[in-house]
């Protein structure tokens, strides 16, 4: 409900749908009617109907839907000739899904698909944002965990500490005047090696 007006999902997703039409048409220089849709490899069948009728919502004549990881193999595959079968994983941050694919000729065909709808990199920021809070408790006996100004700022460190070690070996959470006692302000300083970071998860 917003405005006092309420709104079904398909509703919402089609204004999300209708601003990339718009962004599209703007880049393009030109109408966009037609459109392929992609959702997660987890959504039944209700959730694709649902999602094509945004598209129709939107404006967009959805000429189809297809699973994300399905689309990531078009983008890899469509103009290889020789048949192979490819595996894309797709780890968002919520879900983790692990499809199979056969590649060749044109095709591309799903063998296989999995995954778990409650595991992404929020589960890793998690055990991370657990770690440093324990870790601090240790040190000075304050649990951040009930703070909650304190508890945003670790989460926000833990997903960018994250993905710097996507690509960085050691990376340095510096959290200055994270909370405070009768002996003043404290302060959260700690190297994080991927390493550690990957024994954790």
């Amino acid at each position: 409900e917003i405005a006092g007006k309420i709104y079904t999902p398909q509703e919402i997703s089609a204004k999300v749908l209708m601003k990339l039409k718009e962004d599209a048409e703007a880049f393009l220089g030109e109408s966009v009617v037609d459109a392929v849709i992609t959702v997660p490899a987890y959504f039944n069948d209700a959730q694709r109907k649902a999602t094509k009728e945004a598209g129709t919502i939107a404006g967009l004549n959805v000429l189809r839907i297809i699973n994300e990881p399905t689309s990531a193999a078009l983008a890899y595959g469509l103009d290889k000739k020789d048949s192979e079968k490819i595996v894309v994983y797709d780890l968002g941050g919520g879900t983790f899904d692990v499809t199979v694919l056969e590649t060749g000729d044109n095709v591309v065909e799903v063998l296989a698909t999995g995954g778990n709808a409650f595991l992404g990199g929020d589960d890793f920021d998690n055990k991370l944002i657990d770690f440093l809070a324990n870790e601090f408790k240790d040190e000075t006996g304050i649990d951040l965990k009930n703070d909650v100004m304190a508890l945003q700022r670790l989460k926000e460190a833990a997903e960018n500490a994250k993905k710097e070690l996507s690509s960085a070996n050691e990376t340095e959470i510096n959290l200055p005047f994270i909370t405070a006692d009768a002996s003043g302000p404290k302060h959260l300083v700690k190297k994080l090696t991927r390493a550690k970071f990957e024994g954790m998860i």
